[in-house]
């Protein structure tokens, strides 16, 4: 494929310094030159309200828009009470709505979670699975990325300081290329 293959990160953490944008920033940097990644804000998306779409928040039509200009979709996430954190719920929510109108329909995917604790956002990184079936968004299944210890693999300006996690990184985002060009 000789295009650039447009990825849209979504962050499930507000909070500036997270470790989960750490990683997505050290997945941008990681990835072939074939991807263009940008992570695309959600903090400020209203709660999805159904009651809202007879005028569309400036926000909601924005991160739409974005999403469905692009080819495939990165999740980022940390892990809150073994589930995603709401403000990624929300986001989801606000992509997939009005119902029959989602714009991650079809759009490849691949969840990459990340935790201080030993195992890496592995209820979140399932969770959120689980909602990506429902909405058809074919999620690379292989390799599956559990990030634990997340707290250790950043320096501190935030690079990536791991060199194995980095060598783990790269064929992540490597393969994820692969897949995002089978539909493409």
């Amino acid at each position: 494929m000789s295009e650039t293959l447009d990825v849209v990160v979504i962050v499930g953490s507000l909070r500036k310094g997270s470790h989960t944008r750490r990683l997505a920033n050290a997945l941008a940097g990681v990835a072939s030159a074939s991807m263009q990644l940008e992570i695309v804000p959600i903090a400020e998306l209203p709660l999805y309200n159904e009651d809202l779409e007879a005028e569309t928040p400036p926000a909601w039509r924005a991160f739409r828009e974005r999403v469905a200009r692009c080819h495939a979709v990165l999740f980022a996430t940390p892990e809150y009470n073994r589930s995603v954190p709401g403000a990624l719920k929300n986001a989801i929510d606000v992509g997939s709505r009005p119902f029959g109108q989602s714009v991650f329909d079809g759009k490849p995917g691949a969840v990459v979670s990340a935790s201080p604790g030993a195992i890496g956002a592995f209820g979140a990184n399932h969770h959120l699975r689980q909602a990506l079936v429902f909405l058809n968004v074919p999620v690379m299944q292989q390799p599956e990325a559990y990030l634990g210890h997340a707290d250790k693999f950043f320096d501190e300006h935030g690079k990536l300081a791991n060199d194995a996690t980095r060598t783990f990184l790269q064929t992540f985002m490597a393969k994820f290329a692969a897949w995002v060009e089978r539909f493409a």
